[in-house]
């Protein structure tokens, strides 16, 4: 088994069409075919039905397609750990980023560690909540952030950090005439929230809030970036709930910010990583991360 095996299979089974693997490959159908056929016959199972309805992946072809892509992304990371050696970096560290990392605590880190340890790489992946549980327990990242603590068997979630909780409103909105808005006023109008997809640990702690309050929320949007949550606001689709420290790099005339009325709503964050032993590198790591202030 070689790699062009890999490679031709990984093609087809992401096109499910012969042809357009081919083309995709730069080249014939015949040859990729050959390649499937020498490599069903070393495997010794069928990787493909191929019927006049098109082309499938068999049971044992789903469970080769999952294999091949950790042996790929072994092989990448191997690249990228020569590159790294041969730039004069003497270690690294592989950290996820989920549900929008709080970029004033980031860039803190990422300071310190150069400062400190200008040796080590850090490498930064930007990633969904599922893609980094999966890649903490596969060992493609070391440790990771986001906004849920719950990460299931074999991984801890330690929180960090918390920023408050405040209500983006359009300028010129009636509730702007309040200093604090009650969160049941904020349930008056339509909301944009952030997508339990893109921001799962963010959404989480958002809808558990608003679960505190009998009226049903009206959701006007649903979003995948901040950018998108503060222009539906300012063109008037809804309000919107964010943290504050996001709002601290945000200068607009169109948006108003307000806190929460009562006691302080704020949303958490968490440092999250494998509960085997961390290394020594990575321990220094997370000494750093939880000797910051708490609080942004």
């Amino acid at each position: 088994m070689e790699l062009r095996h890999l490679r031709g299979f990984i093609a087809v089974a992401e096109e499910l069409h012969f042809a357009r693997a081919a083309q995709r490959l730069h080249i014939e159908q015949s040859p990729l075919s050959r390649t499937i056929k020498e490599l069903e016959s070393d495997i010794g199972a069928q990787l493909f039905d191929r019927t006049s309805r098109g082309t499938r992946l068999t049971w044992p072809g789903e469970v080769f397609a999952e294999a091949v892509h950790r042996i790929f992304q072994a092989v990448e990371q191997a690249r990228c750990n020569v590159r790294a050696a041969a730039a004069g970096y003497r270690g690294f560290l592989r950290v996820a980023l989920s549900d929008g990392v709080l970029p004033q605590r980031l860039s803190a880190i990422l300071a310190q560690c150069r400062e400190e340890e200008p040796e080590v790489e850090i490498r930064l992946f930007e990633v969904s909540l599922s893609q980094q549980l999966r890649g903490l327990r596969e060992d493609q990242f070391d440790v990771g952030f986001a906004r849920s603590k719950d990460v299931g068997d074999g991984l801890n979630a330690q929180p960090v950090w918390q920023t408050p909780l405040t209500v983006v409103v359009p300028a010129r909105h009636p509730l702007l005439a309040l200093k604090h808005i009650p969160l049941d006023q904020v349930l008056n109008y339509p909301l944009v929230l952030f997508d339990p997809q893109t921001h799962t640990g963010l959404h989480q702690q958002i809808d558990t809030l608003l679960r505190q309050i009998p009226s049903p929320a009206k959701v006007a949007e649903q979003v995948s970036s901040q950018e998108v949550m503060l222009s539906l606001v300012a063109a008037g689709y809804g309000i919107g709930l964010t943290c504050e420290a996001h709002m601290a790099l945000c200068q607009s005339a169109e948006i108003v910010t307000r806190p929460l009325a009562g006691d302080p709503a704020v949303l958490t964050s968490y440092l999250l990583r494998s509960s085997n032993d961390p290394s020594e590198q990575l321990k220094r790591f997370i000494t750093r991360v939880t000797n910051m202030d708490s609080v942004v």
